[in-house]
């Protein structure tokens, strides 16, 4: 009987690994072959996932009906790397195969008189659109609007609305409705694509149309937008201005892209980092950016010495207060850090107000304080059995729990105060909260310890 072998197969290599691969061997036939066959999306996570060496020869190979979709998806550091190899030929090129919303998140960036030259190339109709669209915050629903509404009127049928539609040929990509407007082009309602073409021809929008559907003022934050999308699962979403009139729509695919923004703004804002930052920048200048939060931490770090120098003849009399110290203030950091952290999400989903602020101390100090007690028993009791006497036991015990009401407290607080005074709470809390836990636990600590134990 013959005895069967079984072939494993090597693991498929990842996009990643297939472009890093055929970069190195000099495959740029492959290497244009693997990008055509990628969406815009993915091409820009492949780009900022290479070093600048090798992203730039990847840019050269890219087809140029996909650049300006490319630079689209791609952080502003990497975008802004790749702009400078580009001529302003290549750049005008790539910038009118963009819809009118992502052309002004490209050239919002740009330096104004390329900004200028690319204006001035796209044709009035266009011109007009896109300085519309520049006219608002980038980050509110005017900026991430694009202005290629469908709109109708509420006394036509359903056969004037589809002979209409079949004259335009096309309609705008992600659209599910059509946006009902009043003679002055005031918004009044949203006509479902589904609700319209499953109608009798004779019935009129007014009586098929969604009036309830609310509109979203072109100053409305992105976040709020986002939350909005959310709450109302929308796919598309109707811009007002101050007048009521229609002046744009919101896509799923734009409020995807200000979540996902502010996830990894979230995230690294709390290392002090940028998400618009390149990982493969330069060492220099990386460097240069963070050695600002080092050096906060190093002022920090010294404020905390300094006030264990004030307990100095205490340490040097009892010295298992000094193999002790970093317990108190390592716990109390990571109480407030938990409480930070939930007090900036809620603060970002719009949870939190003075109706519930009160509410919501009182639980996060209970919190603190069941956990300050059952760690007090559990730590204190370890250190009298370590250096056999309770009485540090006491001493660490009433510290742990100081120290964690004291990180409940502060955690909570310092978001509230950084965003009353304009300051982005996920960039600067961490260093504050970690600077108030470090010198209330010493404190607490070494000065329990002097009453104490001298």
């Amino acid at each position: 009987m013959q005895e069967s072998t079984t072939v494993k197969e090597s693991p498929r290599a990842t996009p990643l690994e297939a472009l890093h691969e055929a970069l190195d061997t000099g495959a740029l036939r492959e290497v244009r072959t693997m990008l055509a066959a990628l969406t815009p999306g993915e091409i820009a996570e492949l780009l900022e996932s290479l070093p600048l060496p090798q992203r730039l020869i990847a840019w050269q190979l890219v087809d140029p009906d996909d650049d300006g979709d490319v630079l689209v998806e791609l952080n502003e550091e990497v975008r802004s790397s790749l702009i400078r190899e580009m001529n302003i030929e290549e750049l005008v090129a790539a910038a009118a195969t963009l819809d009118v919303d992502d052309l002004a998140d490209l050239v919002a960036e740009l330096p104004e008189a390329l900004k200028q030259q690319i204006v001035r190339s796209l044709e009035t109709s266009d011109r007009l659109r896109l300085q519309a669209v520049l006219s608002y915050h980038e980050d509110s629903a005017g900026g991430l609007m694009n202005t290629d509404t469908v709109t109708v009127r509420n006394d036509v049928t359903v056969e004037v609305v589809l002979r209409y539609l079949r004259m335009r040929r096309e309609l705008p990509p992600g659209t599910d409705a059509l946006f009902v407007v009043d003679r002055g082009g005031r918004y009044q309602g949203v006509l479902y694509l589904t609700k319209l073409l499953t109608a009798e021809p004779e019935r009129r929008v007014a009586e098929l149309m969604n009036a309830d559907v609310p509109a979203i003022d072109a100053d409305t934050p992105a976040a709020e937008v986002a939350r909005m999308f959310q709450n109302f699962d929308f796919v598309s979403a109707p811009v007002t201005d101050a007048n009521g009139k229609l002046i744009g729509r919101i896509t799923v695919d734009d409020v995807l892209d200000v979540v996902r923004a502010e996830a990894g703004r979230s995230v690294l804002s709390l290392a002090g980092l940028d998400q618009d930052d390149d990982m493969f920048a330069p060492v220099a200048r990386s460097a240069s950016r963070r050695a600002v939060w080092l050096g906060v931490n190093v002022a920090t770090a010294f404020l905390a010495a300094w006030v264990a120098g004030l307990f100095e003849a205490t340490l040097e009399e009892v010295v298992m207060l000094a193999v002790l110290m970093p317990i108190v203030p390592s716990m109390g950091g990571v109480a407030g850090t938990q409480t930070m952290v939930l007090i900036i999400r809620a603060l970002a989903l719009g949870q939190i107000d003075k109706s519930n602020a009160r509410w919501l101390l009182r639980r996060e100090l209970g919190v603190a304080l069941l956990n300050g007690l059952w760690w007090a028993v559990f730590v204190g009791l370890l250190a009298g059995l370590w250096f056999d006497t309770w009485m540090i036991s006491v001493v660490i015990a009433a510290a742990l729990v100081i120290n964690l009401l004291c990180g409940a407290a502060t955690g909570f607080g310092i978001p509230l105060l950084l965003r009353a005074i304009g300051i982005d709470p996920a960039i600067a809390g961490g260093v504050m909260l970690i600077m108030m836990t470090d010198v209330i636990g010493l404190v607490a600590f070494l000065g329990l310890g002097t009453w104490l134990l001298l």
